[in-house]
């Protein structure tokens, strides 16, 4: 039987004092899974994710009622250079790279946490075994590079870490059908390496 990796316990969220966002969401992430959540939008998919992550707090937002545990601690408290440190690491919807770094230093970017430069260049080919697309692309800037293989360094950036748990918002979203298929392939693949996806 796994283990809970995430639980969230009946949480709510509200920002700037006074829009509820969300009410008595819970969900259970065990380790080695992959869990999805499904809902029209403004329904509060991304919000949960950020609640999780603790970046709710930078757009002014709270969780005010509930909890949630990450590897059975108490996470309301941390902040998300700490949870990073811990093994949860959040893909944030729109992707969000660096336009004018290369494709290569957007993934770097990763590794900030990491004290051994040696141990970040080995997972810099991991990340590359990976995505081969992008290991062709890494000396481009990352705002010429199509969405999808920008989706796969924002992917890339975030295994620079070594997650347990990745927070992906929105993967699919705007890519051609091919390359969705090939963003879910590869979280096939890592899962199979031990890392759970919400």
């Amino acid at each position: 039987m796994s283990k809970s990796l995430l639980k969230v316990n009946n949480i709510e969220v509200v920002y700037n004092h006074v829009i509820l966002a969300l009410r008595g969401v819970t969900l259970d992430v065990e380790e080695g899974s992959i869990v999805s959540l499904l809902g029209a939008n403004g329904s509060g998919k991304t919000t949960t994710l950020k609640a999780c992550s603790n970046l709710v707090h930078a757009e002014r937002g709270a969780v005010t009622k509930g909890s949630i545990e990450y590897d059975g601690d108490d996470i309301a408290g941390n902040d998300p250079y700490n949870l990073v440190k811990g093994g949860v690491v959040q893909v944030l919807e729109g992707r969000h790279c660096f336009t004018n770094l290369t494709v290569e230093e957007n993934i770097m970017t990763g590794s900030f946490i990491r004290e051994d430069s040696k141990q970040a260049k080995q997972d810099l080919e991991r990340v590359y075994d990976h995505f081969e697309r992008i290991r062709i692309r890494k000396k481009s800037l990352a705002g010429f590079i199509s969405g999808g293989e920008q989706q796969m360094v924002a992917m890339g950036r975030a295994l620079m870490s070594r997650p347990k748990l990745i927070l992906l918002d929105e993967p699919s979203m705007g890519l051609a059908p091919q390359l969705v298929e090939e963003i879910f392939s590869i979280v096939k693949n890592l899962n199979k390496e031990g890392v759970s996806f919400l």
